[in-house]
């Protein structure tokens, strides 16, 4: 009887892997009260925010024990965590040129120069992301496959744009130029990000510009909880 139990699950895990597009959001178990985690930025400096959303992170297993990237679009910064919460590394990235945390219903299907200006957003929310390819066959991780938001390699086929000028610039202005997909250097890609989603999802926390934590992640206020020295 076990046995069939058990049998019934991985058939219904099988057909779920096949009919889910990649990047849904499939909620990751919470770990048990026993295993929740201490973040560890080491000597890295983070926003308030940023620190916040890592000790909620740690504090209830919402990362469902895996590796985590959070992205603090305030800052224009990414950060890259191991399943027990402690700092892989950042890096400055390239975000979305229009200012705002929701994407237009639909967008991931129309054309890209049918997006408006006011249009080219990167989503706040928590995203569960999936390694995959795009329509020109690149290598990324998806963070919201519905709106064609990913993560990928900075792209410098348009040399006017000075992409890589811009992630060295201090000016986190200069740092909003994409459509919405979030670019990362190269190397920080293929050193820290292809790793993190390779065979696997991964959680992806990407904080709010203009919404509060409280209303994108139902964070209420700051867990009681330190993080450990570094």
């Amino acid at each position: 009887m076990v046995e069939d139990v058990r049998r019934g699950v991985l058939a219904g895990v099988a057909i779920l892997a096949l009919v889910i597009p990649p990047g849904h959001q499939l909620p990751l178990q919470a770990a048990p009260v026993s295993a929740r985690l201490l973040p560890d930025f080491g000597t890295t400096e983070a926003s308030a925010e940023t620190r916040q959303v890592v000790r909620w992170v740690a504090g209830t297993g919402n990362h469902g024990g895996q590796p985590f990237v959070v992205i603090d679009k305030k800052a224009a910064r990414l950060y890259v965590f191991d399943a027990t919460a402690r700092l892989r590394d950042a890096t400055p990235v390239l975000l979305g040129s229009a200012p705002g945390d929701d994407t237009v219903p639909g967008i991931g299907s129309r054309p890209i120069a049918e997006v408006r200006p006011e249009e080219r957003t990167t989503p706040a929310g928590r995203f569960v992301g999936t390694p995959g390819r795009n329509h020109t066959g690149e290598d990324v991780v998806w963070v919201d496959h519905g709106a064609a938001v990913s993560m990928h390699r900075v792209r410098t086929t348009q040399p006017e744009e000075h992409r890589l000028e811009r992630l060295a610039s201090p000016s986190i202005a200069a740092k909003r130029i994409s459509y919405g997909c979030i670019n990362v250097p190269a190397d920080f890609y293929d050193t820290h990000i292809r790793p993190a989603f390779s065979g696997r999802r991964a959680v992806i926390y990407v904080l709010p510009e203009h919404k509060s934590l409280q209303q994108v992640f139902g964070i209420q206020a700051p867990p009681a909880l330190h993080e450990r020295p570094s």
